[in-house]
C-alpha cells in the first residue's frame, strides 16, 4: 500500500462548504454574514484590537519597566563539533569562520557552545565560550581565548 491509495472511510470527509450558492444550499443570500454593516461587505471587517472606536486595551495599559531586549548582545553560536572542518594546529577566528561558510552575519561576536566532540588542536578565539567549550577545546591540546 501507498500513501497514494490511502483514503478516509465512507462517510468520514465532507465536501467543501461553499458559501452564498442559493437558498437550496442552506447558506446562500448573505452567506452567514447577517444584514449590512462594516462585516458584511466585502474587504470589510476591523483591525485586531479595535474596539469601535473606545480607546484600545494595549493603548489604555501603561507602559512601565525596562526591557533589556532592545540593548542586548547577539552573539552568534557555534558549536564545537563544527570545528572539525579545520586543519590541525590552525587558528580559528570570525574571519575563517565565515570564509569557511559556519557562520553568515556576526553581530557582537561569537559563542562558542560544548555541543559535539573536538578531535583536532585548535587555537579558538571568540568573544564568548561555554565551560563545556573551553574543556573540550582544551582537552583536545588546544586553546580557547577571548577577545
Amino acid at each position: 500500500m501507498k500513501l497514494v491509495d490511502l483514503k478516509p472511510a465512507d462517510g468520514a470527509a465532507k465536501g467543501p462548504y461553499r458559501k452564498g450558492r442559493g437558498a437550496g444550499s442552506g447558506n446562500g443570500k448573505t452567506g452567514g454574514r447577517g444584514h449590512k454593516g462594516q462585516k458584511a461587505r466585502a474587504g470589510g471587517g476591523v483591525r485586531i484590537g479595535f474596539e469601535g472606536g473606545q480607546m484600545p486595551l494595549y493603548r489604555r495599559i501603561p507602559k512601565r519597566g525596562f526591557n533589556n531586549k532592545r540593548f542586548a548582545k547577539v552573539y552568534t553560536e557555534v558549536n564545537v563539533s563544527d570545528l572539525n572542518a579545520f586543519e590541525n594546529d590552525s587558528v580559528v577566528d570570525v574571519e575563517n569562520l565565515i570564509n569557511l561558510g559556519l557562520v553568515k552575519k556576526v553581530s557582537d561576536g561569537v559563542a562558542v557552545l560544548g555541543n559535539g566532540e573536538l578531535n583536532k588542536k585548535l587555537t579558538v578565539k571568540a568573544a564568548k565560550f561555554t565551560k563545556s567549550a573551553i574543556e573540550k577545546i582544551e582537552a583536545a591540546g588546544g586553546k580557547a581565548e577571548v577577545i
